[in-house]
């Protein structure tokens, strides 16, 4: 029995590994043969896996409920403030809230994981996949802002133009009412580091909401959930190309609780940019090279990190051109420089801003933690200098910096030549350097990991990789706290949440990892490493 693809984010079904009993390991079946081909009914690749969906549903309905308590709440909220419901925002009522939200993320980290095994043992496709994501992320389109403030800064930044200020020249306090008063402390007056895309984007949110601040949360969260579209739309095929697996795409990228609770329910414009690349990329190796450099324009235009990718596009872009490979690379960089300066230069003009967000793109450097590998090791070597001397931390947090600059330079010229052959190994090395600006940047936020994961979600992934994928992605989960303040320093609590962490990534291929199940030692206990020969499973 073969599985038939039942859609373009579908693939055809490869060989299952299923248990030898004595041993308690997987090892090879032909197709159609074992428990685990057997526990897919003919034609039910598509359909999502009951327990997963459910238990992320109810994950979901959590984080909304208790979003309302302990998530970033308005100041004064309209509804809940004067009605019979506003305990749930104060005293014992908001920690109520407050633990809710916390059972909710456990509940998708554990739906995630169970996801991830059907996924692994080819017993859910992409259409389940998505089908299992487009169920969780409902809820989260009506939630308040979880795990961040930053949609409030949003909004407050694009009634700035319609009050007749420069969002590049001043913060939101210069502009008194409701969307000012709920941005959190830190960026009252902060400038705009967004490009001017998001400028007109947020702009127009602003206009509508009028001075709703509920309906401008809703509205600016269906406008960044375009990226989503985006995203959705490109990867299987851009995966098909990079020679990874669309499920697994699907599952580390869009079924991740990072996009599920923080890009979605905590609503960045992040979303925006992770959309714009992957289809920038897409269309790049269709051969539309205009076109993807337009899209990435954009992507740029919301935050200028993505313009990363652009030098990458130009190599695939001189693939297509004709003579010596110095000479293709030539043209195809006067080509995409005169692209990206009309197109750059029209939203600008049409948003009706100057280029006062290059200084403003200073503001991000302001935050100090660890995330940035740089300022984690300005710290760290400060607190061990500081045992025997007094000295001031801000010395060390700039040399490390600037030496995680050169550091990031030298990466990105070294991916940049290693992809001179163009073509999807060109978009893979782009989303590696996007991953190391987020490392190795002044400044670290758990969204910006996002900008790489749009483009390296489609390529081949290793069984060590998935393991590290999960880790990392529930610690950036957790990294702050549902009201968005930071939890960097709270030791203890990273302490248990890294635990916790690691016992899920370790579930990912060992189902009872603690050793804890009193089942019968013929009951298998791992999850088939599928990824083997991952390159020539490719769609």
């Amino acid at each position: 029995m073969t599985a038939q693809p039942s859609s373009p984010v579908d693939e055809p079904a490869t060989p299952e590994r299923v248990a030898a009993p004595p041993a308690r390991v997987l090892t090879a079946a032909p197709v159609g043969t074992g428990p685990a081909a057997a526990a897919r009914p003919p034609g039910r690749f598509g359909a999502p896996p009951r327990v997963p969906l459910l238990t992320g549903l109810v994950a979901s309905l959590l984080l909304l409920v208790g979003g309302f308590g302990g998530g970033g709440i308005l100041v004064r909220d309209p509804i809940l403030t004067n009605s019979p419901l506003g305990f749930w925002r104060y005293g014992h009522g908001r920690e109520l809230a407050t633990a809710l939200i916390y059972l909710g993320v456990v509940l998708m980290a554990y739906a995630w994981i169970r996801l991830g095994r059907e996924v692994l043992a080819h017993r859910a496709g992409g259409r389940a996949v998505l089908t299992t994501a487009g169920v969780w992320l409902i809820p989260m389109l009506v939630t308040p802002p979880l795990f961040t403030r930053d949609v409030f800064s949003y909004l407050a930044q694009g009634a700035l133009p319609l009050a007749g200020f420069d969002p590049y020249a001043v913060g939101p306090e210069a502009m008194p009412g409701v969307f000012t008063e709920n941005v959190h402390y830190f960026w009252q007056d902060t400038p705009a580091p967004y490009g001017p895309l998001f400028i007109l984007l947020a702009k127009t949110v602003a206009w509508a909401a009028g001075g709703n601040i509920i309906v401008g949360v809703l509205l600016m969260r269906l406008m960044l959930v375009m990226g989503l579209a985006l995203l959705v739309w490109a990867l299987p095929e851009l995966t098909r190309r990079l020679g990874g697996r669309v499920a697994v795409a699907l599952w580390v990228a869009v079924a991740n609780p990072m996009m599920i609770i923080h890009m979605v329910g905590g609503g960045h414009n992040d979303l925006l940019v992770m959309g714009l690349l992957a289809a920038g990329a897409l269309w790049a190796l269709r051969g539309r090279c205009v076109v993807g450099i337009v899209l990435v324009t954009c992507a740029m235009a919301v935050k200028a990190s993505a313009g990363v990718a652009l030098p990458f596009l130009v190599l695939v872009w001189a693939t297509h051109l004709s003579g010596s490979q110095a000479a293709r690379i030539t043209k195809a960089a006067a080509a995409g420089i005169g692209v990206f300066a009309s197109v750059f230069a029209a939203i600008t003009l049409v948003a009706r801003v100057d280029l006062g967000w290059l200084p403003a793109l200073s503001a991000p450097s302001m935050i100090v933690n660890w995330m940035s590998l740089p300022t984690g090791v300005g710290e760290f070597v400060h607190w061990l200098l500081e045992i025997p001397f007094d000295l001031p931390k801000q010395p060390f947090i700039n040399v490390a910096r600037i030496l995680g600059g050169i550091a990031l330079l030298v990466i990105a010229v070294r991916q940049w030549l290693a992809a001179r052959d163009g073509g999807p190994d060109a978009i893979r090395r782009a989303g590696i350097v996007l991953l190391a600006v987020a490392v190795l940047s002044p400044a670290m936020l758990p969204w910006y990991a996002s900008w790489g994961m749009a483009l390296v979600a489609g390529a081949p992934w290793s069984r060590r990789a998935l393991t590290w994928l999960v880790f990392v992605s529930l610690m950036l989960v957790i990294a702050y706290y549902p009201n968005g303040e930071d939890a960097l320093y709270n030791w203890p609590y990273l302490a248990v949440c890294a635990a916790l962490s690691a016992l899920a990534a370790a579930s990912l291929y060992r189902v009872d990892p603690l050793h804890l199940s009193l089942r019968s030692p013929a009951t298998p206990a791992s999850v088939p490493d599928e990824f083997a020969h991952a390159g020539q499973r490719s769609g």
